[in-house]
């Protein structure tokens, strides 16, 4: 995060960059876009249908967080005014 405000990359709020630089650790949160996530898809072991719902959660998990970010955001942006 650029001045390490919690505002992300271009002060939209947290989690809307690629969670590659200091304040998300080198994690890069949507490495696999929720599909696979590192588990071995095109390298010899079956996806099965238990990781892809596994997935899936968490995907809608971490669409819900950035909704709920979006909104907070929208909120401050309608009381500065």
């Amino acid at each position: 995060m650029p001045r390490f405000n919690g505002t992300g990359p271009l002060g939209y709020g947290p989690g809307t960059g690629w969670g590659m630089g200091p304040c998300g650790a080198g994690s890069g949160r949507r490495g696999g876009y929720g599909r696979g996530l590192g588990r071995g898809l095109g390298w010899g072991r079956p996806y099965t249908e238990k990781e892809e719902s596994e997935d899936l959660k968490d995907e809608v998990k971490y669409l819900e967080e950035e909704l709920k970010a979006v909104k907070e955001r929208l909120g401050e942006l309608k009381t500065k005014k």
